[in-house]
């Protein structure tokens, strides 16, 4: 049987299945078979295939890093279609599904009415071609104990979604991000307000950047290690109204992300950036501990107030107690025009640019 029910001793009438997913099961079938309240609990092993969740209320859960989904292998076409499954094909085509985009958990759901109240816990999503776990029209989502590694573009992301929590996941080797928060990836938009999102104890390694959070308002990112990455956190914004910013980055650990990463069509190389803020107002970041992110990038240093690439300043930040260390070419560097409304306070450091930062 596909789906075991654990009820244990409580009534039926009163419980909320639990539907247990073996090594050789569909994953899928347990999570279109789930309602809400319902968990979906997958066993230690290995399984080749990408999860869609549309579904409010329903908990994904592992059993941690023994819970791996990588891709499935691709399947030969057939040319043999009847009219129905060419209709199938069609529809499939119109709506390209988790697996043909390339990404593993994809939670899904719509401009008008977002999947609410979704929980992914304690598994590892890795080697997909596009992104680990996404999420598209979410509110209330959870994501925790996720591991994403080796993913092509990011190892976790979300646009058009509020109130989420990610939380002691772990971000490494992905060929962009590790965390990817945006208001919209299709489109040029003022920033949203997230209604308090939050990022919180996570570990972000040797990707390109380990956190970006694009044209968006209203979040938290607090108690993080980003280490070994080209940048550690990039928080962008643009020309837009309303700006990025109204956020606050505080405690935590941004060391030696000084590796290289080479241009792209929107970004100068990357390397040795701590915490770099562009287009963004009113954030405040503090007692955070950044050392030795060093390299020769425009975007390089400690801490970085940037003119954004379209010419959108930044304005009204606040940079205080900061402790920083051994960052090139300094540990705070502003280059937003002298007589801008930023703030640099309290911060425990050696080297600015200009000086008198410190």
């Amino acid at each position: 049987m596909v789906l075991g029910t654990l009820l244990g001793a409580t009534p039926a009438s009163a419980a909320h299945p639990v539907h247990v997913v073996h090594p050789g099961e569909s994953i899928q079938k347990a999570v279109d078979a789930a309602r809400s309240g319902d968990t979906v609990l997958v066993q230690a092993g290995t399984y080749h295939e990408s999860v869609k969740v549309t579904t409010s209320g329903i908990t994904l859960r592992g059993v941690g890093p023994a819970t791996v989904l990588e891709p499935a292998a691709p399947k030969a076409a057939s040319t043999a279609k009847t009219a129905k499954t060419a209709r199938a094909t069609e529809t499939a085509q119109a709506q390209k599904s988790c697996a043909e985009q390339g990404n593993g958990i994809c939670v899904v759901g719509t401009k008008t009415e977002p999947v609410r109240n979704v929980t992914l816990a304690d598994l590892a999503v890795t080697g997909f071609s596009r992104i680990g776990v996404v999420a598209v029209g979410a509110d209330g989502l959870t994501v925790r104990g996720v591991t994403a590694d080796r993913n092509g573009q990011w190892g976790i992301a979300e646009e058009r979604s509020t109130r989420s929590v990610y939380r002691n996941d772990t971000a490494r080797s992905n060929g962009d991000a590790g965390l990817f928060l945006a208001n919209t990836i299709s489109a040029e938009q003022g920033a949203t307000d997230t209604g308090g999102t939050v990022l919180d104890h996570n570990r972000l390694a040797d990707n390109r950047i380990g956190i970006t959070v694009r044209r968006l308002r209203n979040l938290t990112v607090k108690h993080n290690v980003l280490t070994g990455n080209c940048a550690g956190l990039f928080v962008v914004g643009d020309e837009n109204k309303p700006k990025a910013g109204a956020l606050t980055v505080s405690h935590n650990l941004i060391e030696q992300n000084d590796k290289y990463c080479a241009a792209t069509a929107r970004l100068p190389f990357l390397q040795g950036s701590g915490i770099i803020l562009t287009g963004a107002d009113d954030t405040l970041v503090t007692h955070n501990l950044v050392s030795g992110n060093s390299g020769a990038s425009p975007l390089s240093g400690g801490i970085v107030l940037f003119k954004s690439f379209v010419g959108a300043t930044s304005e009204r930040n606040r940079i205080t107690a900061n402790s920083l260390a051994g960052n090139g070419p300094a540990d705070l560097v502003n280059q937003e025009a002298t007589k801008s409304s930023n703030v640099f306070q309290r911060n425990l450091c050696r080297a600015s640019k200009p000086a008198g930062l410190c």
